[in-house]
């Protein structure tokens, strides 16, 4: 199961590196806020991933130590959304050693 973790979570961190790069190539962000921040949907979806940041934080303060990590963590899923969410669990799941299990990935150490 932890193996299975490990390829799905890299391949979505590749892809989701590659859809924001490749965006950012095409569109400025800052440019386009105005109009984007005029449709419904985009701020819907605003709201629904600060919802999501807003649990995996929680998560995310139960399982570290360091209040200088956890507050580095934030900014980072804060600014980089679901890069970072991904690269935080590929760390952990990285980190597992041979017979952990997602019981371990979930729990604090």
């Amino acid at each position: 199961m932890i193996n299975f973790l490990k390829i799905i979570f890299s391949v979505l961190f590749v892809f989701m590196c590659y859809k924001v790069i490749s965006t950012s190539l095409e569109n400025n962000l800052f440019e386009q806020w105005d109009f984007l921040g005029s449709i419904p949907w985009m701020r819907a979806t605003l709201w629904d991933f600060y919802a999501n940041i807003f649990i995996i934080t929680l998560w995310m303060f139960y399982k570290e130590k360091s209040i200088i990590l956890k507050i580095s963590i934030v900014i980072l899923f804060v600014c980089l959304g679901s890069i970072a969410t991904l690269a935080y669990v590929l760390v952990h799941l990285f980190k597992l050693k041979d017979g952990e299990g997602v019981k371990e990935l979930l729990l604090r150490r």
